[in-house]
């Protein structure tokens, strides 16, 4: 890659400091198993007027999801279920889910699936399931049953009965939505394995691959290194406020481990995930999954080969046309189509608070960009940080 043409992605970061639009940021590119650009950028915290460090400890939100459907499907390389098995074969309470059809939330009316939700379809955002934030009866449903992501004061292993009454958006199978389906892979973490899903990730993910600072909530001891948490305030200069404080965040103390969103974790650590995934699934003599069921989790696996232009209703962390979805993140199937700079077979995903990943296993590539400003659709700086990696390949 060209030294040169690498600094455009600093130029590009630094750019966005200068002007106010985020407070600070890194950016990490590695190829070849080399890391050829890691930079730091501006404060992750401005009211203590503290920079950004390679250490520093980010909310990685939807970047959580990866992690949780690579510890579902170690457990399916040990035979304990099939991806068609129905979820209810280890969660009853989602046996007799309805779809809503109309009506109101006070009132919703209902029909009966064309099918029960399947282990795939909760890998794939295929469930039925929505976001709790959805201005629909179903999303209002979810909002009076108290879920909140990783702020739930309650524990995983209630998910279900909270759900039991509340009926599906549309049959499983059938539609792509964004939602709370990633929750329930770490609950079949949780349920097949025996251990609390924290534990489980701890004890077959995070520690064997040497991940120290990823965790779901943050230590006292590790304070210090903890981001401030941003959001747009366009009339400002510069143009976010604060809206989560290091040393008054829930993330203080969880007791919802969200496989959907509830990670905190550094650079350092994601990079290792990543190096893993690239490496085929395993990582410093340490086999994480084989190499066989990492492909069939970057196989696009929306009906028919489609893409979520298509088939999703809400696509989160990614844009629609040209873009598949395996068990666990996106996939880039036609860079025309798409409209971006990459390469087919390309899997990815991001985070509420603007942070993002991609792993290229033909290009030996793998980008990290971390910044704490939320919503991530604030600005277009993951399409444009794609622009500036890619044109820096020179072979």
């Amino acid at each position: 890659m060209s030294s040169a043409r690498l600094r455009n992605v600093t130029n590009l970061v630094q750019g966005y400091i200068d002007d106010g639009r985020l407070p600070g940021a890194l950016s990490l590119v590695a190829r070849g198993g080399k890391v050829v650009h890691l930079e730091t950028y501006g404060e992750m915290d401005e009211e203590r007027h503290k920079a950004v460090q390679l250490d520093t400890i980010f909310r990685f939100y939807s970047m959580t999801k990866p992690i949780a459907s690579v510890g579902l499907m170690m457990l399916y390389e040990e035979g304990r279920f099939q991806l068609e098995d129905p979820a209810s074969r280890f969660i009853p309470e989602l046996k007799n889910l309805k779809v809503i059809t109309g009506g109101s939330a006070d009132n919703p009316q209902v029909r009966e699936p064309a099918r029960e939700m399947s282990i795939r379809d909760l890998l794939t955002h295929m469930s039925g399931l929505v976001a709790r934030d959805r201005i629909s009866p179903v999303g209002e449903l979810y909002r009076r049953a108290g879920l909140k992501g990783g702020d739930s004061d309650f524990a995983l292993a209630d998910l279900p009965r909270r759900l039991a009454g509340i009926p599906l958006q549309v049959d499983p199978g059938t539609q792509w939505i964004y939602g709370i389906s990633t929750d329930l892979v770490g609950l079949l973490c949780e349920v097949i394995s025996g251990l609390s899903f924290d534990q489980y990730l701890q004890e077959r993910i995070l520690g064997p691959l040497g991940m120290e600072d990823t965790a779901f909530s943050v230590p006292d001891s590790k304070l210090d290194r903890f981001a401030a948490l941003y959001a747009p305030d366009p009339g400002g200069s510069p143009r976010y406020k604060l809206v989560d404080d290091p040393e008054m965040s829930g993330y203080r103390s969880r007791t919802y481990f969200s496989g959907a969103g509830g990670i905190l974790s550094t650079a350092g650590d994601y990079y290792r995930f990543c190096k893993m995934l690239l490496n085929g699934g395993q990582l410093d003599g340490v086999r994480i999954l084989g190499p066989r069921t990492l492909q069939l989790m970057s196989l696009n696996h929306l009906p028919g080969g489609q893409d979520l232009a298509t088939v999703g209703q809400l696509t989160g962390e990614t844009s629609r046309e040209g873009i598949g979805f395996g068990l666990g993140f996106a996939m880039l199937l036609d860079p025309a189509v798409a409209q971006i700079i990459g390469t087919p077979g390309e899997y990815y995903w991001g985070g509420a608070a603007s942070t993002a990943f991609f792993v290229n296993p033909s290009e030996e590539l793998i980008m990290l960009f971390l910044t704490q400003l939320r919503p991530s659709s604030t600005y277009p700086i993951r399409r444009e940080l794609r622009s500036t990696i890619y044109s820096a390949i020179t072979n």
